[in-house]
């Protein structure tokens, strides 16, 4: 059993497509192909059902993730001792991040000074729903994630950003000139909202559930920039972060945004990652930059 095999193998069983596993892999689909055959002989049982879209594992490939995985990352540690001794950080970092970056945490300065810092490292960078994303972690698809939820017991979180949910409405609208809005002034009201398996709608859900209040929901969208623009159509109102970088939206932003009078709701982003031994190497060394950088605001604050 070759782990070049069992690499081909673990992206066809993330990707879920022999064209996107094969560019991962860079290699042609037919080198791919042969590569999961000769993997399927070495362990005597298919290990993907042929002819379906996506591609779906068969139950002894379900059984194999796992364990192929750990290979692996055994394999990638046995690499890093030698590599350690010349003071040398390889491999990959798979980091999942939020589909929204409309924050102002420089999330992608902080990527470009490791990647400057260790080139022999190859990041891979993954935007999925949040709640995806921390089972990606959790099962060994990523090796961290930067996501607004909570998370496993099994896993560590840095606490990077904890940002007020504050109103947006248009400039038109009735609430617009207040200087703060309790939640049952919401009732009733039409909202455009993030899709349902984002944290902060999460979040808006239950709060409005244990309020007994209503809202309808008019649009969904996953990014922020089409959030505001329809809050500022008048289509509807919107909870958001007070932390977005609005400025990088429009440079003239007809939104009102209003605190909420009664109650404090927060999107917190968390950097997610397994505790111990189970972190890769240049996980736990990406996890010394952050920290490094929130001291460093911690001083200048």
């Amino acid at each position: 059993m070759e782990l070049r095999n069992l690499r081909h193998f673990v992206a066809l069983a993330e990707e879920r497509s022999f064209t996107r596993a094969a560019a991962r892999e860079l290699i042609v689909q037919s080198g791919l192909s042969t590569s999961i055959r000769a993997l399927e002989r070495d362990v005597g049982a298919p290990l993907f059902v042929r002819g379906t879209r996506p591609v779906r594992l068969t139950a002894a490939g379900e059984a194999l993730v796992g364990a192929a995985r750990r290979a692996l990352e055994a394999a990638a540690a046995a690499r890093q001792v030698v590599q350690d001794v010349e003071g040398t950080l390889s491999g990959r970092l798979r980091i999942g991040t939020i589909s929204s970056v409309g924050h102002t945490l420089p999330f992608t300065t902080w990527l470009a000074e490791f990647a400057h810092a260790h080139p022999g490292v190859t990041i891979v960078v993954k935007q999925e729903a949040t709640l995806r994303m921390l089972e990606m972690v959790e099962n060994g698809g990523l090796d961290c994630a930067l996501l607004s939820a909570p998370h496993a017991s099994g896993l560590a979180a840095l606490r990077l950003i904890s940002d007020p949910v504050v109103l947006a409405c248009a400039e038109g609208h009735p609430l617009a000139d207040r200087r703060a809005v309790r939640l049952a002034e919401l009732d009733g009201e039409r909202f455009v909202e993030t899709p349902a398996d984002w944290a902060i709608r999460v979040l808006v859900d239950r709060t409005f559930q244990a309020a007994s209040l209503t809202r309808r929901i008019v649009c969904e969208v996953n990014e922020w920039t089409s959030v505001l623009d329809l809050v500022d159509a008048g289509v509807g109102v919107s909870l958001v972060p007070a932390g977005l970088d609005f400025a990088r939206y429009r440079r003239q932003l007809g939104v009102r945004l209003i605190p909420l009078a009664d109650l404090r709701l927060e999107r917190q982003l968390d950097f997610v990652f397994p505790t111990g031994e189970a972190a890769s190497p240049a996980t736990r060394r990406f996890v010394e930059l952050l920290r490094r950088h929130r001291r460093l605001d911690r001083q200048a604050g």
